[in-house]
């Protein structure tokens, strides 16, 4: 443990930001999994609208620093392009990639 009363607070302070981070990397992999259920089950409105909550997810995230920007980016576009595939339409595959 820290001698300093600031290197103790910064202690406290990690802690803190360390549990929020993993609440905030566990709601997100929830996020993305209720996707990819959604798109087994069939469910292809389902998924999207589920699609666009994991999206928002990811972009917090990112903007927090929980995760990297373009991880977010990458993650992002694989699932939106999964619900593209899945909803049939090659219009919205073809936005997605591009």
């Amino acid at each position: 443990m820290a001698n300093i009363k600031s290197a103790q607070k910064r202690v406290r302070q990690d802690e803190v930001r360390r549990q929020q981070n993993l609440g905030r990397k566990t709601a997100l992999k929830t996020a993305v999994k209720k996707v990819i259920a959604a798109l087994e089950g069939g469910d292809i409105d389902q998924a999207k609208a589920l699609l666009k909550d994991a999206e928002a997810q990811l972009a917090r995230a990112a903007g927090k620093g929980v995760i990297h920007h373009k991880t977010a980016q990458r993650k992002t576009s694989r699932i939106a392009l999964r619900v593209a595939k899945a909803a049939g339409t090659k219009k919205e595959a073809k936005a997605v990639v591009s």
